[in-house]
């Protein structure tokens, strides 16, 4: 998530120049033909291409609509997992009761750290690479130089677990699939037990297994964003109706100043890289909305929403060995 007042003109131009490459010479080619070799053939009327133009607007703006759709999703999504949180490191804590001062610190750290272990484990998750994410193009790749995505630079879920639970679970979450889906049911369990022997009565199991039911909830909610891309035929029309129009916006552009005449042909040039490098940019724009995990500078900061959560359970259980916040790395928070 970009988290300053927005992003640089020299941060968009690092972004797209290699497209305003691109669309300079797609404008210069075509201008040099009809200047040195008089092909004045290639000019093409402008009204078929304002047509296709407005057909591209409006799937382009349609692309977008939807994107911003799944990105804001998803913040809704992690922010019911934030608000669930707080309410399971607090029932956790007052609802377990009848037992030594000792073993109630124990089993109450135990199944707030397990929270916080199932918090990691979520955010590794959905950070996992999928072959329709963007990051990997050139132009994200070098963009990526500006920060680093824990999740994706080395960082191992085994490591993010030391302390939080015990060799045993540790393992056996490791060993499974779904880590994430493993430790909610380890979570369960302890519940079922600490109702057996008393320390849960019968209307607190209820709401703490109503609350476990809900970060499952939560977490399908995450997955279905993070496993169901936005669906390829849109995502391929519009970048190929993009692209079409750019291709024709020189030939419009050369009939139109050379309708001026003199040197005023050689406006086709940057005119023409203005023209595509906006409609390109709103595709972009799209692109990069589209997966809000994927690990972009647009993405919904997970890994940091999972710090500011542990701080807070962390600070009910009263420990004093508090990790302290993220903070964004060149306007960039993860």
């Amino acid at each position: 998530m970009h988290a300053g007042r927005r992003f640089t003109f020299t941060q968009v131009v690092r972004w797209t120049r290699r497209d305003i490459y691109f669309y300079l010479l797609l404008g210069a080619v075509p201008t040099c033909a009809f200047y040195f070799l008089g092909w004045t053939w290639l000019t093409i009327p402008w009204v078929p291409i304002a047509i296709v133009g407005t057909a591209v607007a409006f799937i382009v703006g349609f692309k977008n609509n939807a994107t911003y759709g799944r990105l804001w999703e998803a913040r809704q999504i992690y922010g019911a997992i934030v608000n669930t949180s707080r309410a399971w490191a607090m029932t956790a804590i007052d609802f377990v009761t009848g037992a030594d001062d000792s073993e109630l610190k124990t089993i109450r750290t135990r199944l707030v750290h397990r929270h916080i272990a199932w918090l990691h484990a979520m955010r590794f998750q959905l950070r996992a690479q999928r072959a329709w994410e963007h990051t990997i193009k050139v132009y994200n790749r070098e963009f990526r130089k500006i920060y680093t995505v824990e999740e994706q630079d080395g960082a191992k879920l085994e490591d993010a677990l030391m302390g939080l639970v015990s060799e045993e679970e540790k393992a056996l979450v490791l060993s499974r699939s779904n880590a994430a889906t493993q430790l909610i049911a380890l979570q369960s369990n302890d519940l079922r037990e600490l109702h057996a022997r008393g320390l849960i009565n019968t209307l607190h199991h209820v709401e703490l297994e109503k609350l476990l039911i809900d970060l499952y909830d939560h977490q399908g909610k995450c997955e279905r964003i993070k496993n169901f891309p936005y669906p390829r035929q849109y995502a391929t029309i519009n970048l190929m109706f993009v692209r079409l129009f750019n291709w024709m916006v020189p030939f419009g552009m050369l009939g139109e100043f050379a309708k001026v005449g003199g040197d005023f042909i050689w406006l086709t040039i940057p005119f023409t890289a203005l023209v595509c490098w906006v409609f390109m940019m709103m595709e972009r724009i799209g692109e990069a909305t589209e997966n809000p995990f994927e690990g972009s500078a647009n993405d919904v900061p997970i890994t940091a929403i999972t710090r500011t959560i542990e701080i807070d359970l962390r600070e009910l259980l009263g420990e004093k060995d508090i990790p302290p916040p993220l903070t964004p790395t060149n306007s960039i928070l993860m």
